[in-house]
């Protein structure tokens, strides 16, 4: 079977390893530089197990910049090319989505098209409208950043939906489906198919809670620091409770990374007609822990002459490279508009300065010319100037 990929990102490339063990991949991407570093075994993105597999050689997958070329044969055509969200909208922007669709329509119309990218509930079957002679279906992508290939490997579920208004598409959504199951290495993956809308809404509510989730232990760790209690002690308390569980329960600066920030976003502006309170509380609570932590960092640093604060990584996660709306940002940003000087340590940036802030990859002039160090998640590489941490990681971990 041959398989055309657009986008090369998280979702994409992992998808196209993933299958290219099974079948023939053709991944495209409009950055060249993206597509050499995969056709010469390179991965453009962090994640060990992807730079394995194509280190190895024995994928049967192929990176290229022409879209005629992705789409000669294809069996599918999977779309996970961005779709950030537009606060000027109130909406992701699915141009990218519409572009592909524009390249399919006119090369493979009679292709299954598979959305992967995240889509606003009611995308699928309201695209279908421009483009009627095109077969689309909905496969939501369930991910973590530095571990999409093993997600995909080993996949909590498969969810693929199709629209209501061609019932024809079931049969294809379902061997779609049945297509990562024979390429997981598990055997017992939950398959669910269902309408492309309830599909989409699957994916924005599954990470809304998630955020929910992350957003509840923040807020306790801010009750504790407020009133000097010990965050550990009530969170493993807390956690004890089965129904409640020990995961995801480490305190952070707040949700972010590529989805959370903006599912959360189009599913409060999907509920514009629709009576909420939750929704809109789980985005206002990661705008108020921001708040409540670059407070607390100028507080370390109150009274000094001229202080410098010491952003220690920019990335979400330990091992990613992905910086994408990571919520140490938007303390720095905000610890900026109160005039003190920030200086940033982050390898995986090469520019010189990140939003009008010096940065630096000599870690011991850094850790020696700052004098408070903001770190979301904790470091052995900061244990000599512990004195100097800042951080709300309770367990160590992500």
């Amino acid at each position: 079977m041959r398989i055309a990929v657009f986008g090369t990102g998280y979702v994409g490339l992992s998808l196209a390893v993933l299958l290219s063990r099974q079948h023939s991949v053709r991944a495209l991407d409009i950055v060249p530089e993206k597509s050499a570093q995969i056709n010469a075994g390179v991965s453009p993105i962090a994640d060990a197990e992807i730079e394995a597999f194509l280190a190895s050689g024995e994928l049967s997958l192929e990176a290229t910049t022409d879209p005629v070329f992705a789409l000669e044969g294809a069996d599918y055509a999977i779309i996970a090319t961005p779709t950030d969200y537009d606060p000027v909208k109130n909406y992701f922007d699915t141009s990218s989505i519409e572009v592909t669709l524009e390249r399919i329509r006119e090369f493979a119309p009679s292709v299954t098209v598979v959305v992967k990218s995240t889509v606003p509930v009611g995308f699928t079957e309201s695209i279908l409208e421009q483009f009627p002679e095109l077969n689309i279906i909905f496969s939501p992508e369930f991910l973590r950043e530095g571990r999409a290939l093993f997600d995909n490997l080993h996949p909590s579920r498969v969810v693929v939906g199709f629209p209501s208004s061609r019932p024809e598409l079931r049969e294809r959504a379902e061997a779609f489906a049945q297509l990562l199951v024979d390429a997981a290495d598990d055997s017992d993956v939950p398959v669910l198919v269902t309408g492309s809308v309830e599909a989409e809404a699957i994916k924005l509510f599954a990470n809304t809670y998630l955020a929910l989730r992350v957003s509840f232990f923040n807020e306790l760790d801010t009750y504790a620091a407020v009133r000097g209690l010990n965050t550990q002690q009530i969170i493993d308390g807390v956690s004890l409770d089965p129904r409640i569980g020990s995961h995801y329960n480490n305190p952070s600066f707040g949700y972010g990374g590529y989805c959370l920030p903006k599912d959360t976003k189009q599913l409060l502006a999907n509920y514009s007609e629709v009576p909420q309170n939750l929704i809109g509380a789980i985005v206002e609570a990661n705008r108020t822990r921001k708040d409540f932590i670059a407070e607390d960092i100028l507080s370390r640093v109150a009274g000094m002459a001229h202080p410098t604060v010491g952003i220690f990584r920019l990335t979400m996660k330990s091992g990613s490279d992905n910086f994408r709306q990571s919520s140490i940002q938007g303390v720095m940003k905000r610890i900026k508009a109160k005039g003190v000087t920030v200086v940033v340590y982050e390898p995986a940036l090469d520019e010189a300065e990140f939003f009008g802030s010096e940065v630096t990859h000599d870690l011991e002039a850094f850790k020696a010319r700052v004098d408070v160090i903001v770190a979301n998640r904790q470091d052995d590489a900061l244990a000599d100037v512990a004195d100097k941490v800042y951080t709300r990681d309770t367990f160590k971990r992500d």
